[in-house]
């Protein structure tokens, strides 16, 4: 039995972010979006492990690249390039056998039709462990137990179905295809006109990347940009200033996290104290201006329903006594992101907080150090796939899903038992657009599409 249907609360708690922002009546064709990010990914392959998740690469693979199947404003699974889907009792007891049924008459970009080989193929490189197979028309996955999040999982941007070719070049089937790919500082990208979904209506994108939040912003007050990213402590004033601004809920974690296991008692009460020392309440007031909301978990509550449990607020005095039960302190260095802005100031404030508990914490923006401050967008909606990603980044085993909150509970006090992650808050991901752009969305799972975009002439 499921634990309760918790795309209701992703409806309820996120209802104007996937809503197209801004739409009209009467959509233009033609006309060239501008998009500034921060991220300056050096591939475009969604299965490419070396490229670190986030919501910008989401954005750029859908774009892109379609999956088997989709999930919708109100985060319920649709067909994609599977059109249909059944379950059956596999060759061994307890398996299970999922066969997907591949739509027809779809090409990549390249011209290739789209083939149940294909989409195997594309599914396996993403996922080494699955047993993947071709079928007729059909894709076949096979698992050794029932697992009612691999629709979720498979609606997940990572899976999205890719032909890989021997030049290394890589074809998708979404509405846009590669025009010019610089690594790392700029995609060009141009309207399919014979997507299987149909023309969108936007001749051509450009995308500037590895811009910081500032010229993201002052690209933007220039009309050189249509669509950039807003810093979580930003968004306020930004919203106060009358930009179109549209918020996800809170999809993004900011936790730290130390780079190997308690090694010893001492070292389980120090990373106690450390936890008890932050300052949640104080920190959003000042240095995230509001933004986001305290945690000490992983999920948030709008996703688990239980998040309220785990107490937030510093205890000193708690602090203080388990740190003084050991006799030697050794001092940690705290990482941090160098090219974010506020990262250095919430490292700081932390260490500060740190050394009111006797707690020796020195910030660095050097690669290593014994903890870092960390921001880990959540995978999915789904809590059971937002949780194993987690863990899979944590490097700490992750529970199976049984369908029950007491298990997902039970799971995650599990990852936090070994003291390997202390989460801070959870951050909500915000976008400004120009006056010209309309009827973008933001998706469930904190990305953009410009599928159905469109370009006016001026204020709606």
């Amino acid at each position: 039995m499921r634990l309760f249907d918790w795309r209701s609360l992703v409806v309820s708690s996120m209802m104007v972010g996937a809503l197209a922002v801004q739409a009209e009546t009467r959509p233009q064709y033609g006309g060239v979006v501008h998009v500034a990010m921060r991220a300056a990914p050096t591939s475009l392959d969604p299965a490419d492990t070396t490229q670190p998740d986030s919501f910008a690469r989401r954005s750029l693979t859908i774009l892109m690249f379609d999956t088997l199947v989709t999930a919708d404003e109100n985060v319920r699974v649709q067909p994609a390039l599977a059109t249909s889907w059944q379950t059956s009792q596999g060759n061994q007891m307890g398996d299970q056998r999922w066969q997907f049924r591949i739509r027809r008459d779809v090409k990549f970009h390249d011209g290739t039709p789209l083939s149940a080989e294909i989409a195997a193929a594309s599914l396996r490189a993403a996922n080494p462990s699955w047993n993947v197979s071709a079928d007729a028309d059909s894709v076949v996955i096979e698992r050794d137990r029932p697992d009612s999040e691999l629709l979720a999982e498979l609606a997940l941007p990572r899976n999205a179905i890719a032909k890989r070719n021997p030049d290394n070049t890589i074809s998708g089937t979404g509405p846009f295809h590669i025009v010019d790919w610089q690594p790392g500082k700029k995609l060009a990208l141009a309207a399919d006109e014979n997507c299987w979904r149909g023309r969108p209506y936007l001749d051509a994108i450009e995308i500037e990347m590895g811009k910081s939040f500032r010229d993201q912003m002052t690209a933007l007050e220039l009309g050189r940009a249509d669509l950039v990213e807003v810093a979580p402590e930003q968004a306020h004033r930004v919203s106060q200033e009358g930009r179109r601004l549209a918020s996800s809920d809170s999809i993004e974690l900011l936790a730290l996290l130390f780079t190997r296991d308690v090694a010893s008692a001492d070292e389980k009460l120090l990373r106690q104290a450390l936890a008890l020392s932050v300052e949640r309440g104080s920190i959003r007031s000042v240095l995230l201006q509001g933004a986001g909301q305290p945690t000490a978990s992983i999920l948030p509550n709008w996703m688990s329903g239980y998040g309220f449990v785990f107490p937030t607020g510093a205890d000193l005095p708690r602090s203080r006594q388990a740190r003084e039960q050991v006799r030697t302190i050794p001092s940690w260095t705290v990482g941090y992101d160098g090219t974010d802005p506020v990262a250095r100031l919430l490292a700081e404030r932390i260490a500060l907080n740190a050394k009111d508990a006797g707690l020796s914490l020195q910030p660095t923006s050097a690669a290593n150090a014994d903890l870092r401050l960390v921001r880990i967008p959540l995978a999915s909606p789904d809590p059971w796939i937002a949780l194993a990603n987690v863990a899979a980044l944590a490097g700490i085993p992750a529970g199976k899903d049984s369908g029950s909150v007491e298990d997902l509970y039970a799971s995650e006090l599990a990852l936090l038992t070994p003291q390997r992650m202390i989460p801070l808050f959870h951050l909500p991901v915000s976008y400004a657009a120009s006056a010209t752009l309309r009827n973008w969305a933001l998706r469930p799972d904190g990305s953009w599409t410009l599928a159905d975009a469109w370009l006016g002439a001026g204020k709606p």
